[in-house]
């Protein structure tokens, strides 16, 4: 009789990881991952529930990679900390297309979304300070320059643009200084 193969979950969601990478969260199945792992799907289930239970251990793990775009974009000193923080997303969605489809183009029907200051307070912080905004204001800014990033990315995301880092930054820096003037009168 053949050894049992043993897995640890942190390997059965880095193999999950990897899958929806190459195929979405849509080819993120049992089958599909059990073949990633090299076993059969009896692993998988000693270990976890169901699918959606990997399915949103993998939105986890997406996350965090996520997040460490972000942290080594605005701690690296290419750009200044809040361009960078934008440059980063849409790196991620250039480099991690499928992550960037899962965390951010999904159907999120039935989610409460709330808006959470707390989540955005560095990059609320950093608006107030260079542009001596209130909050509320730090927080459209952010908003409405969001939407801009959002936009480039999915675009790239979905291979409808392939735009280079140089242009991305122009076009984000003239985005910035056009919601600058707006906030801040041309001060």
């Amino acid at each position: 009789m053949p050894p049992k193969v043993r897995f640890t979950r942190e390997q059965i969601i880095t193999a999950a990881l990897n899958v929806t990478r190459k195929n979405g969260i849509v080819g993120l199945t049992a089958r599909g991952l059990a073949a990633e792992l090299g076993s059969s799907a009896k692993p998988i289930f000693g270990l976890f529930q169901n699918m959606e239970e990997v399915q949103k251990e993998v939105i986890v793990a997406a996350n965090a990679l996520y997040q460490s775009y972000i942290s080594r974009g605005m701690t690296e000193g290419k750009y200044p900390p809040y361009k960078a923080s934008g440059i980063a997303y849409i790196q991620f969605a250039k480099e991690e297309k499928e992550l960037f489809k899962l965390l951010f183009m999904r159907d999120r029907t039935g989610e409460k979304i709330e808006e959470n200051r707390e989540e955005i307070r560095p990059m609320l912080n950093i608006i107030m300070k260079n542009l001596g905004i209130s909050e509320d204001e730090a927080c459209v800014f952010h908003l409405e320059l969001w939407l801009y990033v959002h936009g480039i990315a999915t675009m790239i995301a979905t291979n409808y643009l392939d735009w280079n880092i140089e242009f991305i930054s122009n076009a984000l820096t003239d985005a910035f200084e056009g919601l600058k003037y707006r906030y801040t009168g041309g001060k």
